[in-house]
């Protein structure tokens, strides 16, 4: 058994605990609360006054998936697959390098668990995975049943087939359209997979890339929808709601526009990366004060860097919304309990509570803070990194 002792333990689900104490057994945690007397053969891990946190997730990455480090000029990255505009039937999975210098990177800023997946050059993209920052492979690395398929809408997919590869789709119409045919042709198969269950003869012939998206169709497996301009919202909420899907929204930049329709769909935002440069048109209307405004809609904000090793830094970035409007309690919901809940891992990680993984930071001041730094990070009770000279 391992304790936690002299630290402020911010639960998130519970409030702030001073002088609080964890207590870890077998991979979890067993208690979380004000500190008293201590069970006998105890290893001590003492916080020295800093602060306790979940570990934290970044629910929208590309590490592996884009590796690091890269050259110039740069070799291909595994992130897109760019032979065609739909491949719902790529895996991230098939991509995770456990030796990419972004793990340990994002590790030592107190990243216990992130989701790594495709980039949004195609339509539809394929299937990212959430995996926990340990392991020598990926399978110990990922969370099974975490899959969810990438959609992308917006100026990526015209400009990476219409204006460079010179194929569809050329514009947002042809992309939503290219989006509804798969979609549609996903439907009528599940229709008559569920239909040779009663008639076998009527089995459709296998379709690999239609097969991808049954769980799509059905509602079984989430989408996360890139989309950055208010009409790319709007669009990924029409044919959302026109087909059932089970989705989020991903960047939202200009979702201050459409907040009430976001709101009303009850949707979350992964917004992010906040300190973008005007690189596209899409990404003019950017703000920082947009998340404290869709969390003052109603809405679950989870904020991401959208990148790979640049993840490590995104509480010093998620710092900046303090005085943008947005709470610190929900700046720390949206590196913890509600990226959890977007990759429904919300009984196991997100939060500091009894029963749950021990994934745990401890900073040695404000998590959100440029002057502070972790200290140490625990994977499932285990310390995956500790800084030198820091906490013992």
């Amino acid at each position: 058994m391992r304790a936690i002792i002299n630290g402020t333990i911010m639960t998130i689900t519970h409030g702030v605990i001073q002088d609080g104490m964890v207590l870890i057994e077998d991979g979890k945690v067993k208690e979380a609360g004000k500190r008293h007397s201590l069970p006998e053969y105890c290893e001590i891990i003492d916080a020295h006054g800093g602060v306790v946190t979940p570990g934290l997730i970044d629910c929208h990455t590309h590490i592996s998936t884009f590796g690091e480090p890269r050259t110039m000029p740069g070799l291909q990255v595994d992130g897109n697959e760019g032979s065609d505009p739909v491949t719902p039937y790529v895996r991230a999975l098939d991509a995770i390098y456990p030796q990419d210098p972004a793990i340990e990177m994002t590790r030592a800023a107190g990243f216990t668990t992130i989701y790594t997946g495709p980039g949004s050059a195609n339509v539809i993209g394929g299937t990212g995975i959430a995996m926990k920052l340990r392991g020598h492979t990926a399978e110990e690395m990922v969370i099974p049943g975490t899959e969810a398929m990438k959609f992308a809408l917006g100026e990526n997919p015209k400009r990476f087939y219409g204006l460079e590869s010179k194929k569809a789709p050329w514009t947002r119409m042809g992309t939503a359209a290219i989006l509804r045919e798969a979609l549609y042709q996903a439907k009528h198969y599940s229709e008559q997979l569920e239909r040779a269950k009663e008639d076998p003869e009527s089995e459709p012939k296998p379709d690999f890339k239609l097969d991808a998206l049954v769980p799509v169709v059905r509602g079984e497996q989430r989408v996360r929808i890139h989309c950055h301009r208010a009409d790319d919202i709007m669009t990924a909420i029409r044919i959302g709601n026109e087909y059932h899907l089970d989705f989020t929204l991903e960047h939202a930049t200009e979702g201050y526009l459409v907040k009430d329709r976001i709101a009303e769909n009850d949707l979350y935002c992964v917004v992010g990366p906040l300190l973008l440069d005007p690189v596209k048109q899409e990404v003019w209307g950017l703000k920082l004060e947009t998340p404290g405004i869709l969390t003052e809609a109603g809405i679950k904000v989870c904020l991401t860097a959208d990148t790979s090793g640049g993840t490590a830094w995104l509480p010093i970035e998620a710092g900046l919304l303090t005085r943008r409007g947005l709470s610190e309690e929900n700046v720390m919901k949206g590196l913890t309990i509600y990226p959890a809940e977007v990759l429904k891992l919300s009984h196991r990680i997100g939060s500091v509570e009894a029963g749950k993984d021990a994934d745990l930071a401890i900073f040695d001041g404000n998590p959100l803070s440029s002057l502070t730094l972790c200290q140490m990070t625990i994977i499932d009770g285990e310390i995956v990194y500790q800084r030198n000279g820091g906490i013992l």
